[in-house]
């Protein structure tokens, strides 16, 4: 199904026609496919939603550079325009950042929220890391400084990259240069501080060596989201909810259903 919202072309998938609600939320520079299991075995007795954020899958680009409130506020009139409101909601990595930012601003939004591998906190720099930034923003500055001169600037757009491609995360460089202003925006934004506003009842579950979003985040929030439980899967990664699917959607299932 193909939506207009904010200016943008969305795409969402919908499956099953049971009662409860669900909407399926994806991470960063992925899309419905990767929730596609999870929206398999819930549709069985649930009403399922997956949803394309713009930039991903087969939704088009937002008409400029978006932060996780504009993503969140996509999303919102989405849900309303599908009259889809109140639901659950299970969210990976990005997906996570944009179910904090409604849930915080609005208990009535969502019913039972299952966040897995949830971005939102800001890590914490280290003295390697922040060396590395410094070193990488001193070259930016000369590169730019080289664009100003035009028999330079051939030369300065070709060394800009390279510097992305070398000091940038994967997540990144493999973007383009709109892209990324977007990508800057999103990664930048905080929402600690928000997390002790989520009234609902919230389920945290998180891969034991989860690289990209660390246990650690997990267990902030578990500390932070006042009715919050954390389930780690031993052994998972980022992407546990995929590794370890099976009891993933049992976990669901029981925490959406049963435990009602």
């Amino acid at each position: 199904m193909e939506m207009q919202i904010s200016g943008v072309n969305m795409h969402v998938e919908k499956a099953g026609s049971g009662e409860k609600r669900v909407v399926l939320l994806h991470g960063w520079g992925c899309s419905t496919k990767l929730m596609k299991p999870v929206a398999d075995a819930l549709a069985r007795d649930m009403t399922v939603l997956s949803v394309d954020f713009p930039a991903h899958g087969e939704s088009g680009r937002p008409p400029e550079a978006w932060g996780v409130p504009e993503f969140a506020a996509c999303l919102l009139k989405l849900l309303k325009e599908l009259d889809f409101l109140p639901c659950s909601v299970i969210a990976h990595s990005f997906g996570g950042r944009v179910t904090i930012e409604l849930a915080s601003q609005d208990t009535t939004l969502f019913e039972r929220i299952i966040l897995t591998g949830a971005a939102g906190i800001k890590p914490v720099s280290t003295g390697a890391a922040s060396k590395r930034t410094q070193e990488y923003k001193r070259l930016k500055a000369i590169a730019e400084g080289m664009k100003k001169t035009k028999i330079l600037a051939g030369i300065a757009e070709k060394w800009s990259e390279s510097l992305v491609q070398k000091y940038g995360s994967k997540d990144y460089a493999a973007l383009d240069p709109e892209m990324r202003r977007t990508f800057v925006k999103v990664v930048n934004y905080d929402q600690t501080e928000k997390l002790s506003s989520i009234g609902n009842s919230t389920l945290l579950v998180w891969g034991e060596n989860d690289t990209e979003t660390p246990l650690w985040m997990g267990q902030k929030m578990e500390k932070e989201i006042p009715d919050s439980a954390l389930i780690v899967l031993e052994g998972g990664t980022h992407f546990a909810y995929l590794e370890q699917l099976g009891r993933f959607n049992a976990i669901a299932r029981s925490f959406l259903v049963e435990s009602n």
